[in-house]
């Protein structure tokens, strides 16, 4: 005997359609939450965590070769061109009491820079330490057979006459100038490698550094004013600025202003490293212990803490330690690394 078969109403029919539009809402709902608001949520600082922040001093992802150049410090205080976007500077005694300025530029491109001046041989060491292309138009004889010795990736202008140029205007030697897009030009002309893993020296903080934070409290001191007399002919000096949170740098009592803007120089963070030194030929050539341990004082937004520092060899990186052995945070900013010799007065007010 035959089964019937059962017919589906069109009642029927419609209650199972609208059934199967309503799971596939819900699915798609589901979905469009998923991989659409809930990655909102997800990057909304409020609801779960911060964006991960970024440096401005240094692009962190870029693998860019920095390049260290020689300053001509013999110049007055408005005759450098192009320091305020260097992202590390040293500033070190040379012979007679005078001093010289090394600047580290990278991931920018800076159309004046200069005056360049000869190299030293212990500025090799600080320019090592960030594995940096060493720019200078000259050098002491100390200087060359370090250079060779160490295997320096360098541009000399006594060597290459398309790095540099001087300015007519300007008495030699205190007239040569380039831009750091025609150094890595002669960089890369010249088979250096322009890409580097090993730039990075200080660590830097994306949150701000504040010295007179509960770990600080009996360590810190108030710096509105420094003043670094390396000799009876060079003094430099820093004001803090404290709406801008910077340093504002001075040249024997004078405003340290740029060549070409003519605005007075500013730095975030200023590193003080106290070494000995001592005179090793009849010119009045310096020689610099480099390598050891020393101490020094880390300045920023206001305050200064000492330090010590230390380096295990010329081509190492000097590593800063605060007073409980921690290697110091340093705030996102350009920063002046102050190397000036024990015997040198330093006031921190």
């Amino acid at each position: 005997m035959k089964k019937k078969k059962t017919r589906m109403n069109k009642k029927d029919k419609r209650f199972i359609i609208v059934c199967f539009f309503i799971i596939i809402m819900c699915f798609g709902g589901i979905g469009y939450y998923y991989f659409h608001i809930d990655k909102t949520v997800k990057k909304d600082p409020k609801i779960v965590k911060k964006e991960e922040k970024k440096l401005t001093i240094v692009d962190q992802d870029s693998n860019q070769r920095p390049l260290a150049i020689m300053y001509d410090n013999n110049v007055g205080y408005s005759a450098h061109a192009g320091l305020q976007e260097s992202y590390l500077n040293y500033e070190i005694i040379v012979e007679g009491g005078l001093t010289r300025i090394m600047a580290l530029f990278k991931d920018k491109d800076v159309a004046i820079v200069g005056p360049v001046r000869s190299s030293r041989h212990y500025f090799l060491d600080y320019a090592l330490e960030s594995d940096a292309i060493y720019c200078h138009y000259g050098w002491s004889e100390f200087a060359k057979s370090d250079i060779k010795a160490l295997g320096v990736n360098n541009i000399n202008g006594l060597t290459n006459d398309k790095a540099y140029r001087r300015d007519t205007s300007i008495s030699a030697p205190h007239n040569v100038f380039t831009s750091t897009s025609t150094l890595y030009d002669q960089a890369a002309a010249t088979s250096y490698d322009t890409k580097t893993k090993d730039w990075k020296l200080l660590n830097y903080s994306v949150d701000e550094v504040n010295l007179n934070s509960t770990e600080n409290t009996d360590t810190s001191l108030v710096s509105n004013h420094v003043s670094l007399k390396y000799s009876n002919f060079q003094t430099t000096s820093y004001e803090y600025d404290s709406q801008n949170k910077y340093y504002l740098r001075y040249m024997d009592g004078n405003a340290h202003v740029d060549k070409e803007t003519k605005n007075q120089l500013h730095y975030k963070n200023i590193i003080i490293m106290k070494v000995n030194n001592k005179t090793i030929d009849s010119y009045g050539r310096q020689d610099l212990d480099t390598v050891g341990t020393n101490e020094g004082y880390y300045i920023t937004n206001g305050y200064a803490i000492p330090i010590t520092w230390s380096k295990q060899s010329r081509t190492s990186k000097t590593k800063y330690y605060d007073a409980q052995g921690t290697e110091i945070k340093v705030n996102d900013g350009n920063t002046f690394i102050q190397i000036i010799p024990m015997t040198a007065s330093i006031e921190i007010s």
